[in-house]
């Protein structure tokens, strides 16, 4: 009997195959004791040593597959695995009890993932995940049990989970992998990045898709309308079979937009540009015709060493990327640590609210050390493109003026030392505390660009947390008080000359990417597969269109209005 489920769309595409059951294997694990401690502490270290080598494997596969940044998440399973504190309480289980390896691990796991689960920050949060990631692996080779293995997917399917760890959703290959739908999960969770950077159509968080399905079930999965239809009649077959070759005729007109330039249908030229993670997120850059660097998360050059890393090292890091681009533009953000993002060799005060605490511009301020380390390597690399710093997670002028004092003893230790320099490298901030965006005139006076970075300015705005899924709902990009505020940004930069760009999810929402054209903005970063679309969009409107559209959308008085009112100008109702 045809069934439908909605869920929440994680990655656009469309997919008619019938269902893998993708199931957690069940592991026995009891509280036996053991009579040879020594033999299960060798079991135990051996287990720990064959889930290293194999997470290594899927890391390395995935900086192949995607790049360094998702890769990144394989080198904290890798940590855990290893971690001696871990290794020492289960191994002091093991001698004092007499418990075998399985059910001391477990216990210990289980110990760290419920701390992490009570600390009150949602990056330490989603760690919980992690570990037990981890530790089922790691349990799994104890009892000598295989884990389900993806790789050995050798037909064409749509997986269907529960949920999809990260190194499941890493081992998907993407000739039978035709899409994937989970009970659990959200459009930020690491399955639906991942979905998206193989360009996979998903859907996630559609509760009890598991129920609802067995393993050759027909299902269409639709990752743009975020709906499952489960044995669906050939009428329904036929629908979106045309429905996906409509969307794939779509892809094929983006990618003609390649080396084309971005302009409206009345020839006036913005800028698309794209957001990366690390030096090989480039080629994905060129590949998608993007015309610069909107923003460089430096953050994941620290996340990726066991220690700080050195002058040299940035700088070799942030020249590549300089010189991949070929003068292009390149907007490098200084160090963002704190919030959902620490580093192990970083100890740092657990605050109540870690989002609204010490962290980005307001820890390098404090440890100058670490910001003159940085500010150097970027004023070296500068010499090698169109550099543009920018510092994030400005509240005041006086942080402003304070980096800029950083930056300026940085150029003159340079200059002292006879080391090249370039003295040319434009400074701006981040806008995504609402004071700012408010003050954004007297900013405007001391930099020379902004970039409104959305995912905070939403949730400072509206005081809801956006990896809250109780209030979700209140992730409203489209909201008129929110665009009144980008608005109040544009136009303070404008008056005194300087740049707007956007940083944040919103740039690349096809939604919310006219009303920010028609109000002014001039840079638009983004994910790099979402360059393509955003240019073709723009080509089919008039800027005046679009500035109308804005007009309009700053009267209306909620997100829904001003969504609604778009599709259907974007339709030409």
């Amino acid at each position: 009997m045809l069934m439908k489920i909605k869920g929440i769309a994680a990655s656009d595409g469309i997919a008619i195959n019938k269902v893998f059951r993708l199931e957690a294997v069940i592991l026995n694990i009891t509280d036996a004791k053991v009579t040879n401690v020594e033999q299960e502490l060798k079991k135990l270290n051996n287990a720990i040593a064959v889930s290293v080598t194999e997470l290594k494997v899927i890391r390395d596969k995935t900086a192949i597959k995607l790049d360094e940044e998702h890769a990144m998440i394989f080198d904290a399973h890798i940590q855990i695995a290893e971690d001696p504190e871990i290794a020492r309480q289960v191994e002091d289980m093991i001698n004092s009890s007499m418990v075998n390896s399985a059910h001391a691990f477990k216990t210990v796991s289980e110990m760290f993932a419920q701390m992490f689960e009570s600390m009150d920050n949602d990056y330490m949060k989603e760690r919980a995940a992690d570990v037990r990631d981890v530790a089922r692996r790691i349990i799994a080779h104890l009892l000598g049990v295989a884990l389900s293995d993806p790789t050995m997917i050798n037909e064409e399917v749509i997986v269907v989970a529960d949920d999809l760890t990260p190194s499941d959703t890493a081992q998907l290959d993407r000739e039978f992998v035709k899409g994937f739908i989970t009970n659990i999960g959200g459009r930020t969770s690491h399955s639906a990045i991942m979905a998206r950077s193989l360009e996979i159509p998903a859907i996630v968080g559609t509760k009890n898709i598991l129920d609802s399905v067995k393993n050759g079930d027909l299902v269409i999965l639709d990752g743009l309308a975020g709906e499952v239809i489960i044995n669906p009649s050939e009428e329904e077959v036929a629908k979106y079979k045309a429905k996906n070759a409509e969307f794939l005729e779509k892809v094929a007109v983006w990618s003609k937009f390649v080396n084309e330039k971005s302009v409206t249908l009345d020839g006036k030229h913005v800028e698309l540009a794209a957001n990366i993670g690390s030096p090989d997120d480039v080629e994905s850059v060129i590949k998608n015709g993007g015309e610069g660097v909107g923003l460089y998360r430096t953050e994941f050059l620290y996340m990726n060493n066991d220690d700080f890393p050195t002058e040299d090292e940035q700088y070799i890091a942030y020249k590549m990327v300089l010189e991949s681009l070929k003068n292009k533009k390149v907007v490098i953000r200084t160090l963002d640590i704190g919030g959902d993002k620490h580093l192990d060799y970083l100890p740092m005060d657990e605050e109540l609210n870690p989002f609204l605490g010490h962290r980005a511009l307001r820890l390098c301020l404090e440890r100058i050390d670490l910001f003159k380390t940085q500010l150097r390597a970027l004023l070296r690399a500068g010499v090698h493109g169109d550099l543009h710093i920018m510092f994030p997670m400005v509240a005041t002028l006086n942080e402003v003026r304070k980096a800029k004092v950083v930056l300026n003893e940085c150029k003159e230790e340079l200059k002292t030392e006879g080391i090249k320099y370039s003295d040319t490298v434009k400074v701006g901030i981040m806008v995504e505390i609402p004071a700012v965006a408010i003050l954004a005139d007297q900013f405007a006076k001391e930099v020379d660009f902004f970039s409104i970075g959305t995912n905070d300015l939403i949730q400072y705005s509206f005081a809801a947390d956006r990896m809250n899924q109780k209030v979700s709902y209140l992730y409203q990009p489209y909201n008129p008080s929110l665009l009144r505020l980008i608005k109040m940004v544009i136009d303070a930069s404008h008056k005194e000359g300087i740049w707007t760009g956007m940083c944040g999810e919103m740039a690349g929402d096809q939604i919310a990417a006219p009303i920010l054209l028609g109000l002014g903005l001039d840079e638009f970063s983004m994910s790099a597969t979402s360059i393509l679309q955003t240019r073709y969009s723009f080509s089919k409107l008039t800027y005046k269109e679009m500035k109308e559209m804005a007009e309009t959308c700053l009267t209306l008085g909620t997100h829904e209005e001003v969504q609604a009112f778009v599709e259907n100008k974007i339709k030409g109702e």
